[in-house]
């Protein structure tokens, strides 16, 4: 008898072993490979920090990571670059809050209103005027403008599901929008030094005119902690004004008539579902937290050099996903309404402060 029959002398059938998914487990390694080469450039950017003042860890790393990200691009990685260094930010931001009093963050972002609002203004008008002369498509204008005008790439990505962009234009947004922060973190601590800003003025101007979160952090932080902190505050009222700029394209979308085969419009509904950003609710629960508990110096001390240390992780992450390909294959003109409107709202945040 057969080794494989049953006591009926039938045969026994063995299932076969369930087949492995083609790239099964690759994602994970991704994601392990691309966290080392943070961890490694943010290692590296941290002691840097300390010896170039000026320029901060978080600016070294993220022009160590741009630098590597050229030299030996690894677009594997740019997901869950992406994705990690989006994650560590908001952790970075929330531990902060912790350093911060609910008061001083309420003070702060109500006085910052009048040059948010203007700023933000100027970065839609200046899109939409300058992007019809430069023939820039609808989409990607709107794209570039909240870019600018809010919060960089959440701002993109968050719109961008509003309006139903092509990928193409939101690799697009999102690599010209770099460019500019990689630039704003370079030439702003030398301009307001020059300029002889306070902290304050500083935190309230790269608030408003830095375009990505990361970046603005970066830019602030290297100016002083005094101006970083005011920055943060002034950076996350801004990115609060992702849900209403979210809402009204809807409304505006809905009333316009589509065009054959153009893809479906986002609801307000449904705008307001991908728009919220969350990650600020606890970053005021952190700052309640600290208000009401009363965080000793020396836990204040730490969980500042804490966010430090995750915010230099996540500029590690941000500079390795750069992508300046992108920007070649993009042509000049959404490269020059990008420059246009980051110099409006430049120079239109300088001038409200001024009044």
């Amino acid at each position: 008898m057969s080794a494989l029959t049953d006591r009926s002398d039938r045969p026994v059938v063995r299932a076969p072993a369930p087949a492995r998914r083609p790239g099964a487990g690759l994602g994970a390694r991704r994601h392990v490979a691309a966290l080392a080469a943070s961890v490694a450039v943010a290692a590296a950017a941290l002691p840097l920090g300390s010896h170039f003042s000026l320029l901060g860890a978080p600016i070294i790393a993220l022009v160590l990571g741009a630098a590597v990200a050229t030299v030996r691009p690894v677009p594997a990685w740019r997901g869950a670059l992406g994705a990690g260094s989006r994650y560590v930010l908001q952790l970075a931001i929330v531990v902060l809050g912790a350093t911060i009093s609910l008061p001083q963050v309420l003070r702060v972002g109500g006085s910052s209103l009048p040059v948010l609002v203007g700023s933000l203004t100027a970065a839609l008008l200046a899109a939409q005027l300058l992007g019809r002369g430069l023939e820039v498509p609808d989409r990607l204008r709107v794209l570039i403008g909240v870019g600018t005008g809010i919060c960089g790439a959440s701002a993109i990505a968050a719109v961008s599901k509003v309006v139903d962009a092509r990928e193409r234009d939101i690799r697009y947004a999102i690599s010209t929008i770099f460019a500019f922060n990689l630039l704003a973190a370079l030439i702003f601590p030398p301009l307001g030094h020059l300029l002889g800003m306070s902290q304050h003025a500083f935190g309230l101007w790269a608030g408003t005119a830095v375009n990505d979160t990361s970046s603005v952090v970066a830019t602030a932080f290297a100016y002083g902690h005094s101006a970083g902190t005011y920055a943060v505050i002034v950076k996350l009222t801004r990115t609060a004004a992702i849900v209403p700029v979210s809402l009204w394209l809807a409304a505006a979308a809905l009333r316009r008539a589509p065009q054959p085969g153009e893809p479906r419009l986002a609801t307000p509904r449904r705008a307001l579902r991908h728009v919220v950003p969350w990650f600020l609710l606890w970053f005021l629960a952190a700052s309640a937290i600290n208000s009401l508990v009363g965080l000793d110096a020396a836990t204040r001390t730490g969980l500042s050099h804490a966010g430090l240390a995750l915010t230099t992780l996540a500029l590690a992450a941000v500079g390795l996903s750069s992508n300046f390909g992108e920007l070649r294959r993009t042509g000049p003109r959404p490269l020059a309404l990008g420059a246009l409107v980051w110099a409006t709202v430049t120079g239109v945040s300088l001038a409200l402060q001024g009044l």
